[in-house]
């Protein structure tokens, strides 16, 4: 058996700014997102088919524990727009609705609960697919667990996640420690970019190898070895503290089972009221599984 696990945000995201502005519900409201998300989700489904899934969604979409190691973390990311926030309660309803495990922390991020499902699943011998198009959730690829960007339609083993990125899946967080993350706004180390981090990467293996031979990086063939030394030592403290920010937490105590997760078919009274809500009755035929 395989288990799914999604990552809500960015297909809420990816929904309301694909979606028209003209899509809302009987009362006027915005209504794009909500209906966009509902589509992904069938979708997926009908061509993945799994057994067990679950929907990881953001208590908040701008902080989270991590802010208390780093205040700056994910500062830069604009306000997302009120008529997307406002649309976030009823994506979770409607994963609800059809039958799906959902899960959601005001401290912890969506990365980090599905880091936690996926250890729980691999304990059990069992595999994963992570459904996200972020970059970081590959770390957590492995033997058993794939990360899948449905909508690009690709798939990424450890040797795919190696291809794309130049490391492998374990290293994704010294990657991100050294050349940072514009976007969750991890500093990195000041003047290394992602080719540099890469070649040190493939040189030294981890963060903590590196700074242990940090002597040796003056003997790279790599462009401006000493100055990239010196950044490194200047660096140190900032690339150990942007690591610990890339690292996903893979051990909430969440009080789940395995069983939990098991698809449980769309719940039949549910999906008419929140449809009827909402406006959306002509989606209902592409529901071919209820409870």
């Amino acid at each position: 058996m395989t288990t799914y696990l999604i990552d809500a945000s960015p297909y809420i995201f990816r929904a309301h700014f694909s979606m028209p502005s003209s899509l809302v519900d009987p009362e006027g409201g915005p209504a794009g997102a909500t209906y966009g998300f509902a589509s992904f989700l069938l979708k997926l489904f009908a061509q993945e088919k799994p057994s067990h899934l679950a929907v990881a969604f953001d208590g908040s979409l701008t902080t989270s524990f991590r802010n208390q190691l780093y205040p700056d973390y994910k500062a830069k990311r604009e306000a997302p727009p009120k008529e997307l926030v406002s649309q976030l309660k009823s994506c979770r309803q409607m994963a609800e609705c059809l039958g799906m495990a959902t899960f959601i922390d005001d401290s912890y991020e969506a990365d980090d609960l599905i880091g936690t499902l996926s250890t729980l699943v691999s304990g059990i011998g069992q595999k994963s697919v992570i459904v996200t198009p972020d970059k970081d959730l590959a770390q957590l690829v492995s033997a058993d667990v794939t990360l899948l960007d449905f909508a690009k339609e690709l798939r990424y083993s450890s040797s795919e996640v190696d291809e794309k990125f130049g490391v492998r899946p374990k290293q994704i967080t010294d990657l991100l420690a050294l050349a940072g993350d514009a976007v969750d706004n991890i500093p990195g180390v000041r003047g290394i970019g992602n080719k540099t981090a890469v070649a040190l990467l493939q040189a030294f293996g981890n963060l903590e190898t590196l700074y242990e031979r940090l002597d040796e990086v003056d003997g790279l063939p790599i462009r401006g070895a000493s100055s990239v030394r010196a950044k490194l030592e200047s660096g140190r403290e900032m690339a150990f503290l942007s690591k610990e920010l890339a690292t996903i937490y893979s051990q909430i105590p969440l009080d789940v089972t395995f069983e939990d997760l098991a698809y449980r078919g769309a719940d039949r009274e549910c999906v008419e009221a929140l449809f009827q809500e909402l406006g959306f009755e002509q989606i209902l035929n592409r529901i071919t599984i209820w409870q």
